[in-house]
This record gives structure tokens, sequence and C-alpha cells, in this order.
């Protein structure tokens, strides 16, 4: 993958997600790229993010280590599987669940750096710790329990034929 991101190698009928789809215009277009046995990505909040002036929305701190936490879980199942990232079969993961604790509010006007670490790697899920730091400042940490994506949800939704 070299520092390539994961969502660079999302087929595209599964790359429209609000918070890591590249071909999401109005989306946050997340990328989550390996750092070592880490992985990083790292996001603008921009104005519509504002809480109350000055602070980011908690809700995209929630969004944030949600879809880096499922880009972590991709990453970490091509590393497993010893495959290079986008070979087919496609690994593509959603959230069976999210926990985020917020630690300091977290300022406007700086970048927003997310790190990920695979605390499990077990079948079809993938465990993954979280934090979202500012200047220098862990102000949000997380869990997300990602799921290798259900045959339906690759089949182009409901509906499908």
């Amino acid at each position: 993958m070299d520092n390539a991101a994961i969502q660079d190698f999302y087929p595209d009928d599964l790359s429209h997600c609000y918070g890591c789809g590249r071909l999401n215009e109005h989306g946050h277009q997340l990328k989550t790229r390996w750092d070592g046995d880490e992985t990083v990505s790292v996001f603008e909040p921009r104005p519509e993010h504002t809480a109350i002036p000055g602070y980011v929305y908690g809700g995209l701190i929630a969004s944030l280590i949600d879809c880096h936490g499922t880009g972590t879980a991709a990453a970490a199942a091509y590393r497993e599987d010893g495959r290079e990232p986008g070979a087919e079969p496609a690994f593509r993961y959603v959230t069976a669940s999210l926990s985020v604790r917020y630690r300091r509010p977290t300022p406007m006007g700086v970048p927003l750096v997310i790190r990920g670490r695979v605390e499990e790697f077990k079948g079809r899920k993938v465990v993954v710790s979280a934090s979202v730091s500012a200047a220098g400042e862990v102000c949000a940490t997380g869990e997300v329990v990602a799921v290798l994506m259900p045959e339906h949800m690759l089949a182009g939704g409901p509906g499908s034929q």
C-alpha cells in the first residue's frame, strides 16, 4: 500500500460513504494510511462542523473514529491475507459497534489527527482502538468493532437482483 489511502482502493460501488467515500463529493473523504503498526488520517474541520464557536461538533468526532476504524479494518485484512489493497475480492468493513469517549473540547482551526490500532483480528471481526488529537492533545478516544460487509450489501443495496 506504500503511503496510499485504503479508501482509494475501495471499489467504486463501495465508495459513497459520507465519511470516507472518495466518490461522495459532499462528504469528509477521510483517508486512512499505515504509519508503522498504526493507521493515521488527518482531517481539517470546516465551519459547518462547529458545535459552539471555536469548537468541533462531537458528531464529527464520532464519524471520524467510525470511518477511520472501518478503514483500518480493511487495511488490516489485506495485510493479514498477504494481499495488496485493491486485490479482488475486495475487503470492505461496516460498523458493528462504535464507542466514543470525549476527553476534552476539540478546537476548530487546527488539523485533527486520527490514529488507529488493531486490537483484535478474529474471523470476520476486527476491533480497532482510535484517538483524535488536535494540536498534540488527545481530544477523544474510541473503539470500533468492524465486521466484513455482508454479501447482501455488496450486491448493490435493497431490492437488487
